[in-house]
């Protein structure tokens, strides 16, 4: 069957899903599930002296569900402390459901899956040497795939039931109280592990520091934390930066850079209290710089930033350019030791954030966002998961939620190498033409046509404006025709749009 993406999702998958239809998110009334709550006496103490004792503690049983956040990135030594513990006791048919997962986390989640620990996985996002496994289809059972927000919405709704999370913290209490602005390992928010901490049957914080009660601020409270592990280490906070978030010295990002400025400052959304998101990718985050000065020229401040955050954003809020940080991940060490030093620096939830079925998320009031993309088509829809190769690469993150905006951009190069990046059709499609408003390339922009009023804006300005099929031509003309990609009719992945339909479906690469 055909969605509105004019994707085609295989009919097995029909009987559990709808097919993508809208971005549009009308008002419904939504039952959230509680979790279950195990009574802790005045006598208890929920301090655990290892990861074994406690896995034995909450009853971990083959075929449960349980989840890790991915604050630390490619720092985190959580994951694979807890994984080769369970691996050990023979474990069987886990449900691995993480905020997301990185690097750091590959080669233990293959090991599981070879082993039977793990069978099925939910996540944002996977890349190198899993993304590999699972697209050559290492994993029996579709991998499925979703948004920030659209996670929210599963764990708040029960289609993801935890039973058992993980959550590494820099430091808590013996009682359960934690954050992750104090400690050695600091990270910042610790935004996506309190949706798991809220839901979650059972909950493990497992921590380097434990301090005097109470811990505070609060992040995670205690009337929600079953049990608190200490360890030697759980993450390298060094290591939060590292990969998509780095920043860039590439002349060609930097010029896109310049040029998304420059379409920020002359669009009607540029003005005092405005607000604003930035996402991954050397581009995307280089454009806060660039913004800095311009809103300092011109004499205009906004009123929030949002969503992953760095440290040159945070300096826009400690020099009085943003009155409010709304932060629900830290992208770099600056902006996690921000958490500690600024009170407008406000830490959110993911469902807080983006998830489109709840009273009212943030992304609602974004006035102007700037996101990044592997592949975007002539029809505007975009790809941040499969490379030009069908392999799982990357994560849908925040993507969909915050592509919402009123001004929603991608910046992307032209080309990558020998590969094009704006393309006739993107090889998955994660994000809708229909959130797009603009693409910046290094030689100039492309409008969507629905977009009459910023057609003729930038008719007025000195910005160069292509459409979309000019500038798939151009790169067409440099690298050639990319020979088209063959896959087996086996579906490894489904990619669920930000309300829980599907979208696109990933399949099998043929060897």
């Amino acid at each position: 069957m055909k969605n509105k993406v004019n994707r085609d999702i295989p009919d097995e998958f029909l009987t559990e899903y709808s097919v993508f239809e809208t971005t549009v998110i009308d008002h419904q009334k939504i039952d959230y599930k509680a979790p279950t709550v195990k009574v802790v006496s005045q006598k208890d103490t929920k301090l655990v002296h290892s990861i074994k004792d406690v896995i034995e503690k909450v009853g971990l049983e083959n075929g449960m569900t349980i989840s890790f956040h991915h604050h630390f990135r490619e720092g985190d030594y959580v994951f694979n402390q807890v994984m080769s513990v369970i691996k050990e006791m023979r474990f069987k048919d886990l449900t691995l459901a993480p905020s997301s997962l990185t690097n750091v986390m590959n080669d233990m989640v293959v090991e599981c899956i070879k082993e039977g620990v793990i069978t099925h996985i939910t996540s944002s996002g996977m890349r190198g040497s899993l993304g590999e496994f699972i697209s050559h289809g290492g994993l029996d059972n579709p991998v499925i795939l979703r948004s920030h927000g659209g996670r929210a919405r599963a764990v708040e709704q029960g289609e993801i039931k935890i039973d058992v999370a993980f959550l590494g913290v820099p430091n808590a209490d013996e009682y359960g109280n934690a954050n992750a602005i104090h400690g050695k390992a600091v990270f910042g928010s610790l935004g996506y592990a309190m949706v798991d901490a809220k839901y979650a049957d059972n909950v493990v914080l497992i921590t380097d520091t434990v301090v005097p009660y109470p811990c505070t601020p609060i992040s995670i409270p205690q009337t929600q934390v079953d049990y608190v592990v200490k360890v030697d280490e759980i993450g390298n906070p060094e290591k939060i930066g590292a990969g998509a978030t780095r920043f860039t010295k590439d002349p060609k990002e930097l010029k896109i850079a310049q040029l998304t400025n420059d379409v920020i400052t002359q669009s009607p959304y540029f003005k005092n209290g405005f607000s604003f998101q930035t996402g991954t990718g050397g581009a995307a985050l280089a454009v806060s710089r660039y913004l800095k000065e311009s809103m300092e020229k011109e004499n205009v401040k906004a009123s929030f930033a949002l969503g992953g955050i760095t440290k040159p954003t945070v300096d826009l809020l400690s020099e009085g350019f943003i009155d409010k940080v709304l932060d629900v991940q830290d992208f770099d060490k600056g902006a996690a030791l921000g958490m500690a030093e600024h009170e407008n620096q406000q830490e959110i939830d993911a469902s807080f954030y983006a998830d489109p079925f709840n009273k009212g998320a943030v992304v609602n009031q974004l006035d102007i966002v700037i996101l990044s993309a592997l592949e975007i088509d002539t029809k505007f829809n975009v790809n941040v998961m499969t490379g030009s190769d069908g392999v799982l690469r990357g994560a849908i993150g925040g993507h969909q939620d915050a592509a919402n905006a009123k001004l929603t951009i991608i910046t992307a190069p032209l080309v990558r190498g020998r590969i094009p990046t704006v393309v006739n059709d993107v090889t998955t499609v994660i994000t809708p033409g229909d959130s797009i408003d603009i693409l910046v390339t290094e030689i100039g922009i492309a409008i969507n046509p629905k977009r009459e009023d910023l057609k003729e804006i930038f008719a007025q300005s000195k910005v160069p404006v292509f459409t979309i099929e000019e500038l798939q031509k151009r790169a067409e003309t440099i690298v050639g025709v990319p020979e088209k990609l063959e896959f087996t009719d086996r579906v490894v992945a489904l990619i669920e749009y930000r309300d829980g339909t599907l979208i696109d479906v990933v399949k099998q690469i043929k060897r």
